[in-house]
């Protein structure tokens, strides 16, 4: 059993920069994609980014692309999430995940939550405008 432990949120103004950690624990998530979310009004959690083998193996919400980027430490057994340029709307708990499938049998990044598990208790990011 994984457990994930998300860090690095904060207090920000508008137009700064914070990095999201998620630390794995129990196996590794190498095999794996990652994905990080945050609720939204009428749904319980949105997509925000994830990341499959590589950095190039990724996908983004259109709300954060070319703003954020995800990467990953395989070695560290860790996923990072580089937000910049921050908005006030982008303020919220930011949870990660992982795939409940390896990536050796996708054919693509998983987008929906349902299709990952062991979620982390979350981390605070608050954007003031």
């Amino acid at each position: 059993q994984v457990q994930l432990v998300e860090s690095g949120g904060g207090s920000v103004q508008a137009g700064g920069s914070l990095r999201l950690s998620c630390a794995a624990s129990g196996r590794s998530v190498s095999g794996y994609a990652v994905g990080w979310f945050r609720p939204a009004p009428g749904k319980e959690r949105e997509f925000v980014a994830a990341i499959g083998w590589t950095a190039t193996s990724n996908g983004y919400a259109d709300s954060v692309k070319s703003r954020f980027t995800i990467s990953r430490d395989n070695a560290k057994n860790t996923v990072y999430l580089q937000m910049n340029s921050l908005k006030f709307e982008d303020t919220a708990v930011y949870y990660c995940a992982v795939s409940l499938r390896p990536l050796n049998i996708m054919t693509t990044i998983p987008q929906a939550p349902a299709g990952f598990s062991s979620w982390g208790q979350g981390t605070q990011v608050t954007v003031s405008s």
